[in-house]
């Protein structure tokens, strides 16, 4: 079978292992609806699975294979959203209640909301980290309150702690929703640029608990052009890796997305990037449960 047709992630060095055997379930979710510049985010975990059976196994510091990685089949996402969100929601539950860890791959931000959803049902503390150019915090956008511009509205809604890195694009309703909610904290490119990173990094009262939603609009375009809504200025790869290390450091990953991929014809080396994220953020989690 040629590697791009292998329907797990890594599945070409892995095969198709038993849930059970595996600490993190990849969660393929291409729901697409309600983009709004580039197009094909919801091709974006095909290409990232595709990508991935090319990958090795030594991430560079370590083999976070080695935890066991299972796919999910592809999450039906048709219908109406609620419907779609409900899916997800589910099948990050059902991770979540094994002790498993989640992670989705989409589709555009909103797949992050069905497991926003999930997490808001443990009944415990949650900080998310975001990792973005866009804030994403608009109430509705463009008529629906389930748009990607939309998605960490509803992670505060449900009393969820946030922390925004490298965003570069806010609208008005953004930022006055900022101020508003005391639980958002943010270390914006800009101020990442002339400033660095701050030690600490989180907020000294930043949950014990965290998931990681990485949009890959987050990357600058000249690491990761193949996005629907790019914009200049972003997270280079090395700095990106750094700040997740530092994230992840100490504290108890719930799970994680990586969204917004939207594959370009010819170009490849976006998916593979990204396939390539998605294999780091496994190996931060190994080595952090491992110390």
């Amino acid at each position: 079978m040629q590697p791009d047709t292998l329907t797990g992630f890594l599945e070409s060095e892995l095969g198709q292992p038993q849930p059970s055997d595996c600490l993190f379930h990849v969660i393929p979710a291409g729901y697409e609806a309600s983009v709004s510049y580039g197009t094909g985010t919801g091709k974006g975990p095909s290409a990232i699975i595709d990508a991935s059976q090319y990958l090795e196994l030594f991430d560079g510091a370590s083999v976070p294979a080695g935890r066991g990685i299972f796919t999910t089949p592809s999450l039906d996402c048709e219908g109406p959203v609620e419907d779609v969100l409900g899916r997800i929601e589910r099948a990050v539950w059902d991770a979540l209640g094994s002790e498993r860890i989640p992670v989705v791959l989409g589709g555009e931000h909103t797949v992050s909301v069905g497991a926003f959803n999930a997490l808001a049902r443990l009944n415990k503390p949650v900080g998310i980290v975001q990792f973005d150019a866009h804030a994403d915090l608009r109430a509705t956008y463009e008529g629906s309150p389930y748009s990607h511009a939309c998605a960490l509205y509803h992670a505060v809604e449900h009393g969820m702690s946030l922390f925004q890195i490298g965003v570069r694009s806010l609208s008005p309703f953004d930022l006055a929703y900022r101020k508003e909610k005391s639980g958002i904290s943010h270390l914006d490119a800009d101020r990442l640029f002339r400033e660095g990173v701050p030690s600490p990094l989180l907020p000294f009262d930043f949950p014990e608990n965290i998931y990681i939603t990485f949009d890959v609009d987050g990357l600058d375009p000249s690491i990761l052009p193949a996005t629907g809504t790019p914009e200049p200025g972003g997270l280079l790869w090395y700095q990106a890796m750094d700040l997740l290390e530092t994230i992840i450091r100490g504290r108890n990953v719930l799970g994680f997305d990586v969204v917004e991929l939207a594959p370009m014809p010819y170009h490849h080396a976006s998916d593979f990037t990204t396939a390539r994220l998605v294999y780091n953020i496994m190996g931060m989690i190994d080595r952090n449960l491992s110390r």
